[in-house]
């Protein structure tokens, strides 16, 4: 058998080469790799459908304010940047205004080249958009400015979620954002996207920071917000600005309840009975949220019988009713738990329970030390001591520590016993005997702690009571002998 050219066998080869690429490349198409299916699927919360960000340009629409290229083939002369007017229409060479209002790019080229064919034969048209107008979006919900915002687009990219809510300055404690609702106008009508912004915050995936278009409405609604997200949320680039005044009120076992206003600074307590302050609260540096222990310091700090353990934060949320959790400031101080002492935003109102039973000594000592309770307690100790009158003492101080305060017993003092007088916040008075003994400890009995205003009356002994009765009776016989001897004293 006469054999074939060699032309005619590079053909088979080229042939069956050909018949196996087409057949890799069928293959390829018909069963999708599942890689590419993971890459392409965006992570979503569980039981939650959260819509990947449009990234697409072909879906967007022109309008007054949009930087545009022009390009026709061949045609420099007739080609440059244009901005949309104010009516939707670019004012072109040769042929004028032509309206690309509400066109995609791919809808304007068309439109443009149809204006030019009336002018040119078979004219080649490529739009490019250069810079994006700025978009008019609105927000409302648990945001600190809900409004309508106008954000400008330097570069080509849309302007993000987390832009407009830093833009709203800042969402507040109540805001859930696991429910995100970005309303947006389409062709076909309203389209709701549903964000989940903790993924953001949880993960760093920008993905889920969508990118906004002209005209999108923007709601986040309310929720009670965890003690643990609640730190993350204040730590977010788009929470509440810190350096803002807060008006809060603080009700219950504080010495100076009512509303306050706090600024964010660091905070500090005073005497009992006097309002705190903010230190530093009008530098710029200062960037601390408040917190429940800053509200209580600047009311005077807590009172002895104050239940730590059951505070309450009532708040208001913008929409939605009244929340109210519970924090444990016993937690806070024996465990150093931050949880427990969570951020408060604007009209909130923090309640400090009274406790039912009288603390024992050594939680009155934890009391004492802790950076909410008052600097110094004010007690009057009057009668017989060595230096009566007012005393500024610690906290927590007992009945022992300021007699010695005053100076301790004079000569004419009932060493045995002292009366201690103390107003009740129901308005009653306590009049407690306490035998004195200043080897006993704290006791509620021998030697109890004392509180503001409490009053220690050292009575005189009755050895002093006696002379005292005695110099009564003698005064009156001493001034008559005295008149009855003056005569004789004047002639003497």
């Amino acid at each position: 058998m006469a054999s074939r050219p060699f032309y005619l066998n590079q053909l088979s080869s080229l042939k069956v080469s050909s018949a196996l690429g087409l057949l890799v490349v069928a293959g390829w198409l018909l069963a999708p790799p599942a890689a590419a299916q993971t890459m392409q699927s965006l992570p979503l919360a569980p039981s939650r459908a959260v819509a990947p960000p449009p990234q697409a340009d072909s879906s967007y629409s022109l309008g007054a304010g949009d930087i545009v290229r022009v390009d026709l083939f061949r045609l420099p002369q007739y080609s440059g940047e244009q901005q949309v007017q104010a009516d939707g229409s670019l004012n072109l060479p040769l042929v004028g205004r032509v309206s690309v209002f509400n066109m995609t790019l791919e809808q304007a080229s068309s439109t443009i080249s149809n204006a030019y064919s009336q002018v040119l034969r078979r004219p080649i048209v490529a739009l490019t958009l250069l810079q994006r107008r700025p978009l008019t979006v609105g927000i409302a919900g648990e945001v600190n400015r809900p409004g309508a915002y106008t954000l400008s687009n330097e570069t080509t990219s849309f302007p993000t979620l987390a832009r407009l809510l830093e833009t709203a300055e800042g969402v507040t404690q109540s805001a859930d954002l696991q429910q995100v609702e970005v309303r947006r106008q389409t062709a076909q009508g309203t389209q709701t996207i549903t964000v989940d912004l903790w993924q953001l915050l949880r993960t760093g995936d920008s993905r889920y920071d969508i990118a906004l278009r002209d005209g999108d409405s923007v709601f986040i609604p309310s929720t009670q917000v965890s003690l643990e997200d609640g730190m993350l949320l204040a730590n977010a680039s788009f929470a509440a600005s810190s350096t803002q005044p807060v008006n809060i009120s603080v009700v219950g076992e504080v010495f100076r309840p009512g509303p306050y206003t706090l600024r964010g600074g660091p905070t500090r307590t005073g005497q009992a009975g006097v309002p705190g302050g903010e230190a530093g609260s009008n530098s710029s540096t200062v960037n601390r949220p408040v917190t429940v222990t800053d509200a209580i310091q600047v009311a005077g700090g807590i009172k002895p019988m104050a239940n730590l353990r059951q505070v309450q934060v009532r708040r208001f949320p913008r929409s939605g009713s009244e929340q109210v959790f519970t924090v444990d400031l016993w937690q806070l101080l024996s465990t150093g738990d931050l949880r427990q002492n969570p951020i408060l935003q604007e009209g909130d109102t923090v309640i400090i329970p009274t406790a039912t039973s009288t603390p024992s000594a050594l939680e009155a000592a934890q009391l004492a030390e802790a950076s909410f309770s008052p600097n110094t307690i004010r007690i009057n100790v009057v009668g017989e001591v060595k230096q009566s009158g007012l005393l500024e003492m610690p906290p927590n101080t007992s009945l022992n520590q300021a007699l010695l305060a005053a100076g301790g017993f004079n000569n004419r003092a009932r060493q045995d016993t002292v009366l201690l007088v103390r107003l009740n916040p129901d308005g009653t008075v306590i009049r407690q005997p306490v035998e004195v003994n200043f080897a006993e400890g704290i006791d509620e009995a021998n030697n109890p702690a004392l509180r503001n205003n409490d009053v220690v009356i050292v009575e005189r002994s009755g050895l002093a009571g006696v002379s005292d009765t005695l110099g009564l009776v003698a005064d009156p016989i001493s001034r008559f002998l005295n008149l009855f001897t003056l005569p004789f004293r004047i002639f003497n």
